[in-house]
């Protein structure tokens, strides 16, 4: 639908930047050697669940702004041939926040009017294709994707005037204005991100949405309520994973019914004792060895880990290589990964 739809309005080309350059903390220590965005749900790397969105709602060409631990994307997504999209590298030698990032990797783009940019750790399921038409079809200079949450002290909160313009930005507060938050997919006008001053740190959420409102560009607001999750920690990374491998949340990189056996993942080279439950949208990955009488519910087992028998794991991740002696009862933790 999308990709008709641009075809009848030829000048408007569209690309992407993922800003995956975090350095994950409230994911520690998971994220000591990798970073987050690489950190898998549902059995991949998560930047593959937004790189497939992206091609499914009719990009062509998106770049990873990368800064911590950035060596590690590239042998992974290469050019991006077998993802079906163009993929090219922004590498940040220092942090140059949310906004410098997309300055800088708005640079590596190819000829485009429109830039859609993705914040590295939010999961949704809106409707990308939808807030690009809405932003053409408004002809807006910025066009937010916006979600209605029960307490929003914990996020930035957005206040719309009429049912789509954006009055303000307010960062984390204790009585803010509006439920509606933002929920990290924007789209830019091309010219506008040449705004952002080059090779500064500069936070997007903070100086340049305030600023263009200041200044009277056209910012508005594509709220949608579908489903949102922000992977900030450990439990939400479960639960991500755990929503796609069941179909609670669907992914363009993950075809359930070809990867998924009833309700949980179980790859390639695992061996699985008798009297073995595992269910709740687990993920038990390659070379995994699980003994008898264990109970793995809505939990990631890493790849070569060994679970011994009799043992209870529950809404928790196991490293790989991981050892887990006999009896251990798991719960709403993760163990096996490496301190600092």
């Amino acid at each position: 639908m999308l990709k008709t739809f641009l075809r009848k309005k030829p000048n408007a080309k569209v690309g992407a930047i993922l800003l995956v350059g975090g350095f994950g903390t409230r994911l520690q220590p998971l994220t000591f050697e990798t970073p987050k965005p690489m950190l898998k749900v549902a059995g991949i790397p998560f930047t593959e669940h937004q790189i497939a969105k992206a091609k499914a709602a009719g990009v062509d060409e998106i770049v990873l702004a990368t800064s911590y631990l950035s060596e590690v994307f590239k042998p992974y997504f290469g050019n991006g041939e077998r993802f079906g999209i163009k993929i090219k590298y922004s590498v940040e030698e220092s942090a140059l926040g949310t906004g410098g990032g997309i300055r800088k990797a708005a640079d590596q783009l190819g000829d485009c009017d429109l830039v859609v940019i993705f914040n590295g750790d939010v999961l949704s399921a809106h409707d990308l294709s939808r807030q690009i038409k809405f932003h053409l079809k408004e002809r807006a200079d910025v066009t937010l994707y916006l979600t209605e949450v029960s307490d929003a002290r914990a996020y930035g909160s957005v206040e719309l005037s009429g049912n789509s313009v954006v009055k303000s930005f307010n960062e984390k507060m204790d009585n803010p204005p509006s439920n509606l938050i933002n929920a990290g997919c924007y789209i830019f006008n091309r010219n506008v991100i040449n705004k952002i001053e080059p090779n500064k740190v500069v936070s997007v959420e903070r100086e340049t949405f305030p600023q263009l409102l200041k200044s009277g560009h056209k910012v508005l607001g594509f709220v949608d309520r579908n489903y949102w999750l922000d992977i900030g920690n450990p439990q939400a990374l479960v639960k991500a994973s755990s929503d796609i491998v069941t179909g609670k949340m669907i992914s363009a990189a993950f075809d359930r019914k070809k990867n998924a056996k009833s309700d949980s993942l179980i790859k390639s080279d695992v061996q699985i004792g008798a009297n073995v439950v595992i269910d709740g949208g687990s993920v038990i990955e390659n070379g995994a060895v699980i003994g008898e009488n264990c109970q793995i519910k809505s939990s990631i087992i890493g790849r070569n880990a060994k679970v011994e028998p009799n043992c209870q794991i529950e809404s928790s991740i196991v490293a790989d290589s991981a050892h887990i002696t006999s009896g251990t009862i798991i719960i709403n933790n993760y163990v096996g990964f490496s301190q600092k």
